[in-house]
């Protein structure tokens, strides 16, 4: 399927990177069973990922939120959501076994985990300090509202 073209063809080239390499990941992925499981190292940079583009949809919905207060609410609620998403991440990559690549990282004096758990705990731990700024309990515990084309 063909994807939808922007008529701004230099307008965000780094956004259209970062998408070409997740369809990239979703084709590998969608090869044999034995290919296609989840690892901690594949978690990791999806939660890194994730948590780049939640703080991108908190920029946008603070820069569209005076001028734009339905566009800005609208985004806000999508980055609710996404950081909904980066929570279970990091929960699955919690419940997956560590893998000897990981534990090859660990230097003496560091957890048995490694790095890479060191480095998503860190990063979840940071961004919850700004999710909490922003977001109240009740709103990150709600349940996703459906929207419909306005046009």
């Amino acid at each position: 399927m063909p994807q939808p073209r922007s008529s701004e063809t230099d307008s965000h080239p780094y956004l259209r990177a970062a998408t070409a390499g997740i369809r990239h990941h979703r084709r590998v992925f969608s090869g044999s069973v034995a290919e296609s499981l989840p690892n901690r190292t594949h978690l990791d940079a999806l939660h890194a990922h994730l948590t780049e583009l939640h703080r991108l949809l908190d920029q946008l919905a603070e820069a569209a939120r005076p001028p734009h207060p339905a566009a800005g609410r609208h985004l806000a609620a999508a980055r609710t959501r996404l950081w909904q998403a980066t929570t279970d991440i990091h929960a699955a990559f919690h419940l997956l076994p560590a893998a000897s690549a990981d534990s090859a990282e660990c230097q003496p004096g560091q957890l048995p985990e490694g790095p890479p758990f060191l480095t998503i705990c860190q990063r979840h731990l940071a961004a919850g300090h700004i999710v909490r700024r922003k977001t109240t309990p009740t709103d990150l515990h709600r349940a996703p509202h459906t929207t419909s084309c306005v046009r």
